[in-house]
């Protein structure tokens, strides 16, 4: 418990080596120890946070995987820490570009967050940002994937704006996915002029 406290703390004032040396050590701890099930996918999927804020990125992906997976066995694929675990790995597909498996792993899980936690909460729009991000941030996006993300974007927006507020950080990070979602639809809905190529 002390370990976690310390390598969350360390995490929190942006001291991100420090605290993946903790976690390492902590995962390590409950590895030897022979921690519950459910203790050692917490740790690995603090670790894989701590991974991720390094820019280590592959093996934040390989933690939040393996942690995706034993969350599903463990507690069910119902459960409100496996959406959590299922979010956070779908961030890892996106910033290692793998949109493909990223919009596979939402596809499943989206309507699993809308039937458990409802269109409104906060994984659940999560999740649909992601998914958004998935499909526009894609270099091979079809159009209709640039409109599927615009939409889902600004429906997701308003529903945060209305439910968690306009401060929510969530609902800034919808608004800013939004206006890079419209512009890069703008630019392929918009033929080059004269001279340009």
């Amino acid at each position: 418990m002390a370990m976690a406290e310390l390598g969350n703390g360390l995490g929190e004032g942006g001291q991100h080596e420090d605290a993946l040396s903790v976690k390492e050590a902590e995962l390590s701890t409950y590895l030897r120890l022979g921690g519950s099930a459910e203790a050692i996918l917490a740790v690995q999927s603090n670790l894989a946070t701590s991974y991720y804020a390094v820019d280590r990125f592959e093996e934040a992906l390989r933690l939040r995987k393996e942690a995706y997976a034993g969350y599903k066995k463990v507690v069910g694929k119902e459960n409100r820490a496996t959406m959590v675990i299922a979010d956070n790995y779908v961030i890892s597909l996106i910033a290692l570009q793998r949109f493909k498996e990223a919009k596979s792993v939402l596809r499943r899980e989206i309507p699993v967050a809308r039937r458990v936690l409802g269109d409104c909460g906060e994984i659940t729009l999560s999740m649909r940002m992601n998914y958004a991000l998935a499909l526009y941030r894609d270099k091979g996006a079809a159009l209709d994937d640039l409109r599927e993300a615009v939409t889902v974007l600004e429906e997701s927006e308003r529903t945060a704006r209305r439910v968690l507020g306009g401060a929510h950080p969530l609902t800034g990070f919808l608004e800013r996915n939004l206006q890079d979602a419209r512009a890069a639809l703008r630019a392929r809905e918009t033929p080059p002029t004269k001279g340009e190529s």
